[in-house]
This record gives structure tokens, sequence and C-alpha cells, in this order.
């Protein structure tokens, strides 16, 4: 890719709606109250980002690389972002507002999402070792996940689909699991 579409991101000034970034390098960004809502950045490298409250609603972000980034207290505005297949590890998503999110096979390893909503698509995503501390994850399909190693105390885990979760080490001390579908989750102490 070209330098073109980093300057044209530089001129926009964090505005930028339903623009075409795709697989565009924006390592170390930094997109404080950005508007992205509808953008395609899907493949991006936004590695080590900051988009603290940005607007990332109907983004597609698949496949996109945001290690290391800060996502906290991001703006969805419970519509649907995509991030199937991004890489998220170590990303800092606390307080984020992730309801109607699809993460269907994201690699979460390590993130911090304490306090977020994350009433998503989960199937199949790698949260291995994530903070999930106090999220709200109620209604979350997380089939198929690996939440191997995470922390789940306080979590709201009510009416989410866990079958074939993978929860070996996890801790749920006080996290709710009112009417939590678990058949096949691995890892839990009968």
């Amino acid at each position: 890719m070209n330098g073109g579409r980093e300057a044209l991101w530089l001129r926009i000034a964090n505005k930028c709606p339903n623009c075409d970034l795709s697989d565009a390098r924006l390592s170390s960004a930094y997109l404080v109250n950005a508007n992205l809502s509808g953008a395609n950045l899907s493949g991006a490298n936004l590695s080590s980002a900051y988009l603290v409250n940005a607007n990332l609603s109907r983004t597609n972000l698949s496949e996109a690389n945001l290690s290391g980034a800060s996502l906290g207290y991001l703006l969805f505005l419970g519509e649907s972002a995509n991030l199937s297949g991004a890489y998220l590890i170590r990303t800092n998503l606390s307080g984020a507002y992730l309801s109607g999110v699809n993460f269907n096979h994201a690699r979460l390893n390590n993130a911090r999402l304490g306090g977020a909503t994350l009433n998503a698509n989960l199937e199949g995503a790698d949260l291995s070792g994530a903070d999930l501390r106090g999220t709200s994850l109620g209604g979350a399909n997380l089939k198929g996940a690996n939440l191997k190693g995470a922390d789940l105390r306080g979590a709201n885990l009510s009416g989410a689909n866990l079958h074939g979760a993978n929860l070996s080490g996890a801790n749920l001390t006080g996290t709710d699991l009112t009417d939590t579908y678990i058949q096949g989750a691995i890892g839990l102490k009968k």
C-alpha cells in the first residue's frame, strides 16, 4: 500500500465515516474520539493504536491487527461492528460497549475487558488469560470459545452460550450463570 491513504487519514483529522482504509498501516495511530462508523478497516494494522472513545459502529475490522491497542470506552452504539478473525491480543477494551459485535474466531488472548458490555458473538474466540472481571456477557455466544485461565470474577454470564467452551483454570467467583447453557463446557467441576 502506498502512503496515500495514510496522508489522507491525517488530513481528515479522525473523521472518516464510510471510508475505505482496508489494509491501511495505522500502527500507533492516535485516534481519540475518531468517527469511523461504517468504515472498512479489514486487514488494517492498528497495533498499539489509541482509539479511546472512537465510534466504530458498523465498522469492518475483520482480520485487522489491533494487538496492544487501547480501545477503552468504545462507542459501538449498539450497532454491529465486524471483528471476526481480528487480532486483539493484549488489547485494552475496558468499559467498552460491545453489544452486537461479531468477534467470531477473534484472538483476544490476555485482553483487558473489565467492565465491558459483551453481549456479542464470541463463537470460537480465544479469550485465554483475558481479564473479564465485572464484564457483562449476558446473552453472549461463547460456543467453543477458549476461556482457559480467564478471570471471570463478578462477570455476568446469565443466558450466555458456553457450549464446548474451555473454562480450565477460569476464575468464576461471584459469576452469575443463571440460564447459562454450559453443556460440553470443559474445566467445570461438578
